[in-house]
C-alpha cells in the first residue's frame, strides 16, 4: 500500500507488478493475504477496508465502521473474519463472507497500531500506543490479559507458530517476549539503537527477526532470548520484517526504498532490483512476503519516517 492510494501485488521471483488495485480515497496503510491467497484486505486513512479477489483485481466489498483512519488488518486462520486496528481506539472483527462487523472492542487509551490472530484463531493481540498489548477472546469478545511493560508506544505484535509465545516492539528500542498463557513476560531484548517497527517468526518458531529505525534488521534466537544476527545493508529505517512460508528467506523494507531479500542460512543480502520507479517508492512503505505475493504496507502514525 502507498500514500498514492495504490496496492500492488508483485510476484517475487520476477520482480513483476502483476496488479494494481485502486479504490481508496487516501494512503493504504495496511494489506494482508488470506491464508488461502485468494483474498486481500486492505486498510486506509480513509476510514475504509477493502477486500479484493486476487485472481482478478476486483474490489468485493467495502467494510465501514471505524471512525478513523485503518492501520492494521489481519485474517484469521480459516480466513473467515477479518481483525482491524484503528486510531479510533477500537478493534473490529468482520465476517468476511458477509461483509458485516461482528464485534466491536473497545480498552485501549489510544490508537491501535497492529493486530494478530494465534495460529487457533481463538485469541487476538493488539498493540497501542497507550503502552500495552491485549488478548482477547475471539468468541466473546472479552478482554482476557492487558500485558504491561513497554515504556513506550508498541508498534507491532507477532504470535509464534504454536501460539504459545508473542513478540512485540516498541518505540522504547526493545523487543519483548511473553508468554500466552500467563500473561508473563519472559524476555526483554535488547540491542537496537531506535524504534522497533516490525517483529516476525520464522515458520518453525526457533527464529524471531525485528526491524528498525536503527537501519538494521536484527535475528533473535527465542529459546536463549540472545541476538544471532544484525543485518546491516538498509540506508534508512526498516518499516518491515517477515519470513517467507518455506522457511528459507528474510524480506526486509525500508524508507530508503528497497526491499532485501536474505536467504538467513548465510550472511549474504541479496537485493531485489524493481524494474519501475513505483515498485521504489511501494518499497518505502516495506514489504512482507507471502507466498509468491510481495505484501506492501504503510506504517502507522508511531512508526513514521524518523
Amino acid at each position: 500500500g502507498s500514500e498514492d492510494k495504490i496496492i500492488k501485488i508483485w510476484d517475487v521471483a520476477t520482480g513483476r507488478e502483476t496488479r494494481s488495485l485502486r479504490g481508496h480515497e487516501s494512503t493504504v496503510t495496511s494489506v494482508a493475504f488470506s491464508p488461502d491467497g485468494k483474498t486481500l484486505a486492505s486498510a486506509s486513512e480513509d476510514k475504509i477496508i477493502k477486500i479484493w479477489d486476487v485472481a482478478t483485481g476486483r474490489e468485493t466489498r467495502s467494510l465501514r465502521g471505524h471512525e478513523s483512519t485503518v492501520t492494521s488488518v489481519a485474517f484469521s486462520q480459516d480466513g473467515k473474519t477479518l481483525a482491524s486496528g484503528s486510531w479510533d481506539k477500537t478493534i473490529k472483527l468482520w465476517d468476511v463472507a458477509s461483509g458485516k462487523e461482528t464485534r466491536s472492542l473497545r480498552g485501549h487509551e489510544s490508537a491501535v497500531n497492529s493486530v494478530a490472530f494465534s495460529p487457533d484463531g481463538k485469541t487476538l493481540a493488539s498493540a497501542s500506543a497507550d503502552k500495552t498489548i491485549k488478548l482477547w477472546d475471539v468468541a466473546t469478545g472479552r478482554e482476557t490479559r492487558s500485558l504491561r511493560g513497554h515504556e513506550n508506544s508498541v508498534n507491532s505484535v507477532a504470535f509464534s507458530p504454536d501460539g504459545k509465545t508473542l513478540a512485540s516492539g516498541s518505540v522504547g528500542k526493545t523487543v519483548k517476549l511473553w508468554d500466552v498463557a500467563t500473561g508473563g513476560e519472559t524476555r526483554s531484548l535488547r540491542g537496537h539503537e531506535s524504534t522497533v517497527n516490525s517483529v516476525a517468526f520464522s515458520p518453525d518458531g526457533k527464529t524471531l527477526a525485528s526491524g528498525s529505525w536503527d537501519k538494521t534488521v536484527k535475528l533473535w534466537d527465542v529459546a536463549a532470548g540472545r541476538e544471532t544476527r544484525s543485518l546491516r545493508g538498509h540506508e534508512s529505517a526498516v518499516n518491515s520484517v517477515a519470513f517467507s512460508p518455506d522457511d528459507k528467506t528474510l524480506a526486509s523494507g525500508s524508507w530508503d526504498m528497497t526491499v532485501m531479500l536474505l536467504p538467513y542460512s548465510t550472511e549474504e543480502f541479496v537485493i531485489t532490483n524493481w524494474s519501475s520507479q513505483a515498485a521504489k517508492d511501494e518499497a518505502r512503505y516495506g514489504l512482507k512476503l507471502d507466498g509468491i505475493s510481495l505484501v506492501p504496507y504503510t506504517p502507522a502514525a508511531s512508526k513514521s519516517k524518523p
